[in-house]
């Protein structure tokens, strides 16, 4: 049997993989892992993916953003934020969601292939058209009775956001500027209205007058009267985009617009420590002000230095010269193309 070598944790050994291709059981050795990527950990409650509860409790929203939301929060309208990469745009749906009660976050990624209907609800009506058949197949009698329209209808993020409540819910529509050049177009109706129809239960007899459905996650079914999705608490709308393309003119009017900046040095300490404590920040401070240079000759995000301070701090670092290599890698601009 080959010999198994184990390094010892308590030694820092910064090597798990160590590329000789002896075995060994290197990972005892390995550090927690960055909070941002700590999976299957505090989302029962939230709701929230890896680490978003603590990049929420850590964003640092300066004081254009905290006004903005607020107006967003008094008109009752989407607010469309853009800004570089990593400036923590959509941080900022989570942030508001955790500091007013209101998780978990509704999300709706935007593809080029996203449609409106997706975001409203969709109807598995192949789904229910094979368990009618499935019923038939097994009893004859039973194919009178068709199956609960309901259990075929999940709502889609947006659908679950306008359904009535007394607390409205946070969604976030994640770069938009991805979409379909009509999906912009297509959401001002909703944005107006703060609701609307879903055909297939219109069309269901009045004894059918409510009907259960799925919501956009869970199998906790709500109430839907008559075929109307109708919000009495508009939602709050976050709306990301990266600003590659110009949005039509009727869709900006209606809504609330931010551009969020690149955080100052004194906002960068404030995520650090906020992420990692005191201790950290004050030995970040060159790291700090190394990321505010490279910042000034490309785009460089804020998990980028956070990063970069993990590697410094987390109590197994490399040594000195492997150390500045990774973090001539970590901290490259976005977009600049790999060293030859």
């Amino acid at each position: 049997m080959t010999k198994r070598a184990v390094p010892d944790p308590d030694t820092g050994d910064w090597l798990v993989y160590r590329g000789d291709g002896t075995p060994h059981d290197g990972l005892r050795g390995l550090p927690e892992p960055p909070p941002w990527r700590r999976f299957g950990r505090d989302r029962s409650e939230a709701g929230l993916g890896p680490g978003a509860r603590e990049r929420a409790a850590a964003y640092r929203p300066d004081g254009n953003v905290v006004t903005m939301v607020n107006v967003a929060l008094h008109l009752r309208r989407p607010l469309l934020v853009t800004g570089k990469p990593g400036t923590g745009k959509s941080t900022l749906a989570h942030h508001v969601a955790l500091e007013l009660g209101l998780e978990p976050v509704l999300y709706w990624p935007i593809t080029s292939r996203a449609t409106l209907g997706e975001g409203l609800y969709r109807y598995d009506a192949i789904g229910r058209l094979h368990e009618t058949s499935l019923r038939r197949a097994v009893d004859p009698q039973s194919a009178a009775t068709a199956p609960d329209i309901g259990r075929y209808i999940r709502l889609g993020p947006l659908g679950t956001a306008l359904l009535p409540r007394d607390r409205p819910r946070v969604l976030l529509i994640d770069e938009l500027d991805k979409s379909d050049i009509d999906l912009p177009n297509d959401l001002l109706n909703v944005f107006e209205e703060g609701g609307f129809d879903i055909p297939e239960l219109e069309r269901l007899p009045e004894e059918d007058e409510v009907v259960t459905v799925m919501p956009a996650k869970g199998n906790e079914r709500v109430a839907v009267t008559r075929g109307k999705v109708q919000c009495t608490e508009f939602p709050l709308v976050i709306i990301t985009s990266n600003g590659e393309r110009e949005f039509p003119p009727a869709f900006l009017r209606r809504c609330l617009r931010l551009v969020i900046e690149p955080p100052d040095s004194r906002r960068l300490a404030e995520i650090v420590e906020a992420h990692f404590g005191a201790d950290a920040r004050n030995a970040s401070t060159d790291l700090i002000t190394e990321f505010l240079r490279r910042r000034e000759h490309g785009d460089l995000a804020t998990d980028q230095l956070l990063n970069a301070v993990y590697l410094c701090t987390s109590g197994s670092r490399p040594p000195d010269g492997t150390l500045q290599e990774m973090l001539e890698s970590i901290l490259r601009p976005l977009g600049a193309t790999a060293p030859e």
